[in-house]
């Protein structure tokens, strides 16, 4: 795999500071619409194209390898032309569309955000916003090449709560960060299979071509398809993927994380086909502006929590659940839930003693935030892939210890495990004839 030096990669990627002198190339009027495609429009794809015509885009094209998705999309906006194979929307309407919402399985994100983006087209990207660390580091490289206004759907990033947090934290109302833990209660879906499925009978109304795209072929199985490829590593990401681009958000944001130096994992289920039924994965981050040297530490499965971290805290291991993240500093602890976005410090009189002013700009939502930076009505969005692109890279580094069974010394810059050349083929993964890149 090609080095990238830390100078290089910092001069071309796009950091937080450019991100808010991001200027769209083309310049709209104060009545004009942006002319969004929707490339997903079943489950969360629907929610993504509503949001961009509720922040007042034209939804001009849908594409869903499902017709009948597809055809309940069409209908609903009947002014869009349907399609079952995005690179056919680009051919016939790539020059009426200003952008796209990618709200796809994992395995089919990097591609159809690719593609937009070397169009020019504005681009919003379900979380996590790749599905390898090598497709993170590319589209973050991308975007920045082709001056486009992007935003990854971990949508509690736009939010009031998460904003008040991240300045309070950096305003020092723990102190400096000594050690972070996160937690959720996926897998909601089968993990820890250790054969493919049988062949089933493949529905009429789906493209399964189109749907493997990029990943090897297989058969189809109801067990891949609609929901719970989530948990097939040919597909998805697991419940490290599924949720860590939600819940690892704040600390990251809070403390400007950066490149773990070393991440490890323990695992109970992983196979080669199939993520673990649960792991604990512990990432460790070197000293910064907010933290000290620390483990951030990631819990899934049913797994949580030792005692000793909640001790002194509203809450324990049996319930808490209340929240899903905890901040733990030189002066106390910031407890945190991404869900019902509230907060608890111990003590309780922390926030008091350091009450900051808004520093981050404040939006409407997600959705807003990025159809009106495409408009030149608001800065570019916070989640942008300048944000989401390395912090995506963090979150699926995780999987990279699970997958491999060892501890990772991580050279971030160059996408390297220092002492595991086998990673290579994890880090960038090969896509099936006809799809390379």
């Amino acid at each position: 795999m090609p080095k990238l030096s830390r100078r290089k990669f910092v001069k071309s990627s796009a950091l937080s500071a450019f991100a808010f002198q991001v200027v769209p190339s083309r310049v709209f009027g104060a009545n004009e619409r942006v002319a969004v495609a929707g490339i997903g429009a079943g489950g969360k794809g629907a929610s993504d194209i509503a949001g961009a015509k509720g922040a007042g885009a034209d939804i001009v094209g849908l594409c869903d390898v499902d017709v009948s998705r597809l055809n309940g999309a069409v209908k609903k906006y009947p002014g869009a032309k349907g399609f079952s194979d995005y690179r056919k929307l680009f051919d016939e309407l790539g020059k009426s569309i200003d952008a796209v919402t990618v709200s796809t399985p994992d395995h089919m994100h990097f591609h159809a955000a690719l593609t937009a983006i070397k169009m020019g087209k504005h681009a919003y990207v379900q979380k996590p916003l790749t599905h390898s660390i090598w497709e993170a580091r590319t589209l973050t490289l991308e975007a920045a090449k082709n001056k486009v206004i992007t935003q990854m759907g971990n949508q509690a990033h736009s939010g009031e709560p998460i904003r008040r947090a991240v300045e309070l934290i950096r305003a020092g109302v723990i102190g400096k960060v000594k050690e972070v833990h996160a937690w959720t209660n996926r897998p909601i879906w089968p993990q820890g299979v250790k054969n493919a499925l049988p062949a089933q009978e493949i529905p009429k109304s789906i493209d399964w071509d189109q749907w493997i795209g990029p990943a090897p072929m297989r058969d189809y199985n109801a067990g891949y398809a609609p929901f719970k490829w989530r948990g097939w590593w040919d597909f998805g990401t697991g419940a490290l993927g599924d949720m860590g681009c939600h819940i690892m958000d704040m600390p990251f944001w809070a403390l400007d994380l950066k490149h773990p130096v070393a991440v490890e994992a323990k695992q109970q289920g992983n196979t080669i086909h199939s993520g673990p039924n649960k792991s604990i994965v512990t990432y460790t981050f070197p000293e910064g502006k907010y933290n000290h040297k620390m483990p951030y530490v990631w819990y899934d499965g049913g797994h949580m929590p030792e005692a000793s971290v909640f001790e002194g805290t509203i809450v324990n291991p049996s319930n808490a659940k209340k929240f899903d993240l905890i901040l733990i500093g030189d002066k106390g602890k910031f407890l945190f839930n991404r869900n019902s976005q509230k907060w608890k410090t111990t003590p309780e009189d922390l926030i008091e003693s350091a009450n900051p002013g808004k520093t981050i700009p404040r939006v409407k939502n997600e959705d807003q935030e990025w159809i009106d930076a495409i408009r030149g009505v608001g800065s570019a969005p916070l989640s942008g892939f300048d944000y989401s692109g390395p912090f995506t890279e963090t979150v699926l580094l995780g999987n990279l210890a699970v997958r491999l069974g060892k501890r990772i010394e991580w050279d971030g810059p160059n996408l390297r495990a220092t002492n595991a050349p086998e990673a290579a083929s994890i880090i960038k993964r090969e896509y099936r004839k006809g799809w390379e890149v």
